[in-house]
């Protein structure tokens, strides 16, 4: 079942949106950008300003990006860095052990977004770009992260599909895609064989917070055939994930 949504919340993001795109904006430039008639723009803007998630310059009475942001962001940012600074010593070990790429990934909306990376040092490997966002139903990072959430949560967030395909081994069908979060929760760990990028396979356990729901994931990843010893590697990226979550928690 799709999300509900709130059209005057969506229009207000997406003011804020048009305004981070560039230093500031006029309320004709705003309206047109985002679709809206001039009119609604301004009482948006109103009370964004009032808020302090917008502003409006003094000189040329054209609006910016408010201060008050930076309150919300600034402890999105402290998460992610404690995250951060407990995994990476765990990723460097998985790295030093395999030689392959590993990943931090956390999940947002549908998609999961690589947030820390060690690149590997075999002959052939893959670069990760961090902050970049793929399909969860196509990375194993994105499926260890939806299969320890609730069937109907999932099915919220995915709706009823089809779902897009990345390559022709993508998993397109929420039943198809639940079927496997199944047995990945049984089996304690996820895999993407080519899912996302033909040649390429993954193995990723989920990091869980203190109360036993995934925060973020650990994958490794290379060249499908260096990647076919599923069991060790996963074995491997558990005990780590573990040992990230005692850091973070102090255990559960």
């Amino acid at each position: 079942m799709p999300q509900p949504r709130v059209q005057s919340l969506e229009r207000a993001l997406d003011l804020l949106e048009a305004l981070a795109s560039t230093d500031e904006l006029g309320v004709s430039d705003l309206a047109a950008r985002t679709g809206l008639v001039p009119s609604t723009a301004h009482r948006l803007l109103g009370t964004l300003v009032s808020r302090g998630y917008a502003a409006q310059s003094p000189a040329s009475g054209r609006y910016l990006l408010g201060y008050k942001l930076l309150e919300l962001t600034s402890g999105l940012q402290d998460r992610l860095e404690r995250l951060r600074n407990a995994a990476r010593p765990h990723l460097e070990a998985i790295m030093d052990q395999t030689g392959e790429t590993t990943n931090l990934v956390v999940l947002e909306g549908r998609n999961a977004v690589y947030i820390e990376s060690v690149t590997g040092t075999r002959s052939v490997r893959l670069f990760t770009e961090i902050g970049q966002a793929i399909p969860a139903h196509t990375s194993g990072s994105g499926k260890a992260l939806l299969a320890w959430r609730a069937t109907a949560d999932v099915e919220a967030l995915l709706g009823e599909g089809p779902l897009p395909a990345s390559t022709p081994r993508t998993l397109t069908t929420v039943t198809a895609l639940l079927e496997d979060l199944t047995e990945i929760r049984r089996r304690g760990y996820a895999t993407d064989d080519e899912e996302h990028e033909l040649g390429v396979a993954c193995v990723a356990t989920p990091v869980l917070d203190a109360t036993g729901l995934p925060l973020a994931a650990i994958s490794v990843s290379g060249p499908t055939p260096r990647m076919r010893d599923t069991a060790s590697l996963a074995e491997l990226l558990r005990g780590h994930a573990e040992q990230v979550t005692e850091a973070l928690f102090g255990g559960r």
